[in-house]
């Protein structure tokens, strides 16, 4: 789920910026601190949008540096357990298809694919299933439904996101179209 937030944080501005606009200077300082990594609370930091307010800033002996309060708008993207997302598909292993979901990628595992006795086709990187004959290859769109999150670190690629299209309305999207077809009597 994206967020916007407003945030309050002390930032610490060194002398070679002083020469700048404070609000120029603190939004690059947060820029270089927060966007890209992954937050426990508040999920994967996006972006830092805009500076709304820079304190007075305040020298801590032995530090050239100055510190300031700055209040701050951040986009944040936070993947929930049971949030319905789509993706692109963008690696087959044998055990499963990554899927890219935003900022990061999640698993759904082969067993979590299909309602369907599926196999892996290495020669051609794809997913088959043995009765329904359907097919995920790199490339395809699919929705799917998260049902495991695991955070480690605030590095994004650390953390692991397990999915499933096995409910109603998930799965690839030509196969969520054959399905609405079919149950319209088409």
């Amino acid at each position: 789920m994206y967020k916007l937030l407003t945030v309050k944080d002390v930032v610490r501005i060194p002398p070679r910026m002083f020469t700048m606009d404070p609000r120029d200077a603190a939004k690059k300082v947060l820029r270089e601190t927060y966007e890209g990594i992954y937050d426990r609370d508040e999920g994967v930091i996006l972006a830092i949008l805009d500076v709304h307010d820079v304190g007075q800033g305040i020298i801590v002996p032995g530090d050239g540096a100055t510190y300031h309060e700055v209040i701050f708008d951040v986009l944040v993207w936070k993947p929930e357990n049971g949030e319905v997302v789509e993706g692109e598909v963008v690696e087959m292993m044998p055990y499963g298809a990554f899927i890219r979901i935003g900022p990061m990628d999640g698993l759904v595992h082969i067993s979590q694919l299909m309602d369907d006795y599926v196999v892996f086709d290495e020669k051609n990187r794809q997913f088959i299933g043995k009765e329904t004959n359907r097919v995920l290859k790199l490339g395809d769109y699919v929705r799917a439904r998260i049902i495991g999150i695991s955070v480690k670190s605030r590095i994004i690629r650390e953390n692991k996101i397990n999915m499933t299209m096995r409910q109603p309305g998930l799965g690839k999207f030509e196969w969520i179209e054959k399905e609405k077809r079919k149950a319209k009597g088409e």
